[in-house]
């Protein structure tokens, strides 16, 4: 018994949610995908200059990170339907506000626009969390994976509504390249439903009363003790893979390029990476269930290595290159799962959502730092060169693996 619920009720509660926040991630990546299609090329097209293309992904970038924590304290207070709904309602308001910009021609209030829509990746991000609020050690990996692989279907849905929705747009009057919003604003009012009405019973609510109540001990229990060590790892893991993945993946399409190769092949390129990153994100989370979330963090290292020395060693080949763009995606996937899972079970019941949100925001703002920097390491060494220095990152993780392990308890690792 788990508080006032047997276990088979908590399993089905547990089941449900997770199927909702997955159908919430679909929607989520349809409005995020059709965004990030579009971004650079309106930047670039607003501002007159193409200098100013990568600016609509650093102001998403940035948003995100700005609201990570106060969306993580929202869901401590409120919990996870209010701030998930939040989130998704400002990123909506930010889709009028780059509609309205592009209709007026004003650069900074585009800028302000993609900004606001970083608060629906923060919603997203978020989701993987709120996953595994009713998770025990046995399901916290897959139920958390089973959130994150959700968002292959709207990753690769919204790119792909561009076009029907430029058709969609003309025949409506709006503004030229805004036409794919309209989806975006569709998928956003879903998603703000869906979180609202069928997010019940409140998974963070519920796990913070089932925690109160619950005072068998038994390792299956929802509470854990706290375990800052796990913790700080779990969350230099996590922000660590994304900086890699996100200032190597920002420069190959630049790479190849110059190498080059035409836009349809750099456009599978970073297909085959995004699949990467989520296609296979349940067998990481089985793995990390299975065999413990700092050993599957080893595997998304090597897996990170393997990549980058095989970018480095074979950069003027694009199939060498593309091979390691899946690397790379599939290292970065399972450092994620297994990392949020480790930092989700390390942190105490009432320390867990503000470690969350330190977590997206660090992650969010390593990124866009990697994104930044690695265009200036581009230039200066090359692209092998920015692969081995990236290596350097993944090198610090697994040398501080140790570190984490001395703070765990055996059933965590």
């Amino acid at each position: 018994m788990s508080g006032d619920l047997d276990d088979l009720t908590l399993a089905r509660i547990r089941r449900r949610t997770v199927g909702v926040l997955a159908l919430g991630q679909v929607l989520g990546g349809v409005a995020f995908g059709a965004t990030i299609s579009l971004g650079a090329v309106l930047a670039a097209d607003i501002s007159g200059d193409e200098a100013f293309s990568g600016l609509a992904t650093a102001f998403v970038t940035l948003g995100t990170a700005a609201v990570a924590v106060p969306l993580a304290t929202q869901a401590r207070r409120r919990g996870r339907r209010i701030a998930l709904a939040i989130g998704m309602l400002i990123a909506l308001l930010g889709v009028g506000v780059v509609i309205v910009a592009v209709g007026i021609r004003l650069f900074p209030l585009l800028l302000a626009g993609f900004a606001l829509i970083g608060a629906g990746q923060a919603a997203n991000l978020q989701s993987r969390f709120a996953a595994v609020d009713l998770a025990t050690t046995a399901s916290r990996g897959r139920d958390l994976s089973l959130v994150v692989w959700a968002t292959t279907i709207g990753a690769v849905l919204g790119p792909n509504l561009v076009g029907p929705g430029e058709v969609l747009g003309a025949a409506l009057r709006m503004p030229p390249l805004t036409g794919p919003y309209v989806f975006t604003v569709v998928a956003q009012i879903l998603g703000i439903l869906l979180y609202m009405l069928a997010l019940r019973p409140d998974p963070l609510l519920l796990a913070a009363r089932i925690a109160r109540a619950d005072a068998t001990g038994d390792a299956g229990r929802i509470a854990r003790a706290d375990r800052p060590r796990g913790a700080r790892y779990a969350i230099f893991a996590i922000a660590g893979a994304h900086g890699v993945m996100v200032a190597v993946m920002a420069m190959t399409p630049v790479h190849l390029l110059h190498q080059g190769a035409n836009l349809q092949v750099i456009g599978l390129t970073i297909s085959l990476h995004i699949a990467g990153m989520y296609a296979l994100a349940p067998v990481f989370g089985i793995l990390a269930d299975r065999f413990g979330r700092i050993a599957t963090i080893m595997i998304g290292q090597a897996l990170l290595t393997a990549s980058l020395l095989l970018a480095a060693a074979g950069q003027h080949s694009t199939v060498t290159v593309t091979i390691a763009l899946v690397l790379l995606g599939l290292g970065w996937s399972a450092s994620t799962v297994a990392g949020s899972a480790l930092l989700t079970e390390s942190s105490a019941e009432d320390l867990r959502t503000r470690r969350q949100g330190r977590s997206d925001l660090t992650m969010s703002l390593v990124g866009g730092i990697g994104a930044i920097g690695a265009g200036f390491v581009l230039g200066a060494i090359g692209y092998g060169g920015l692969a081995l220095v990236a290596l350097v990152i993944v090198i610090a993780v697994m040398v501080l693996a140790p570190y984490a392990r001395a703070g765990q308890a055996p059933a965590a690792e």
